[in-house]
């Protein structure tokens, strides 16, 4: 019976707190990725300085809903799902983006793909591990991961408007998170190696 309760009590709370603060900022995260694609259609600078704010914008919002659950006990397993979609679909969105409007080419393609790959493999991973109840949390070193490919998107996103030095030096941003990327997908398949092999023995 006591049990019965706490479940009811626990299913009230996830459903009072799908519409908390911390939870519509990563719902509106979610939503400004279409916005920020839609943006490279409009041909004129107009269209760059859009999806530059609204990226921005949106960047801004995965340091607060974070922030805001955890000062006003606001977390939820409903949080803790979609926040780290969304910064993956919103990463995707404006790499595929930049690629699909030649602003990242070349070389720089497999900058894009290595941090593509990353992302997938390491959502895949994390999967896994969850369904053995292993949790892999989140190191330092793949949040500077994720701020580095925010700052490199931004970047790349405004530097059509300004000048092609502005994207060159988005290019190299880009390539600096690729190879922090590459270093935080192998910390995490180590980890994920390592309690397979403990399980194993």
């Amino acid at each position: 019976m006591n049990t019965k309760i706490i479940n009811k009590n626990d299913k009230a709370r996830e459903r009072a707190l799908s519409l908390s603060l911390p939870n519509i900022l990563t719902y509106g995260r979610i939503l400004s990725v279409p916005a920020v694609v839609g943006c490279f259609f409009i041909d004129s600078p107009v269209g760059n300085w859009l999806a530059f704010s609204l990226f921005l914008l949106a960047s801004i919002t995965d340091f607060f809903d974070g922030y805001l659950a955890r000062a006003w006990s606001q977390q939820s397993a409903l949080g803790r799902m979609l926040d780290p979609i969304a910064d993956k679909l919103l990463i995707a969105g404006c790499l595929l983006s930049l690629c699909a409007f030649d602003i990242i080419t070349s070389w720089s393609l497999w900058a894009a793909v290595i941090i593509l790959f990353r992302e997938i493999a390491v959502s895949g991973l994390r999967e896994f591990l969850a369904s053995l109840q292993v949790s892999v949390p989140v190191t330092q070193l793949a949040k500077w991961k994720t701020a580095l490919q925010m700052v490199a998107l931004a970047v790349l996103l405004i530097g059509p408007a300004l000048n092609e030095t502005i994207v060159n030096f988005g290019l190299i941003l880009l390539w600096i998170a690729a190879f922090v990327t590459l270093i935080t997908g192998y910390d995490y398949f180590r980890a994920g190696l390592r309690h397979l092999l403990e399980d194993d023995a």
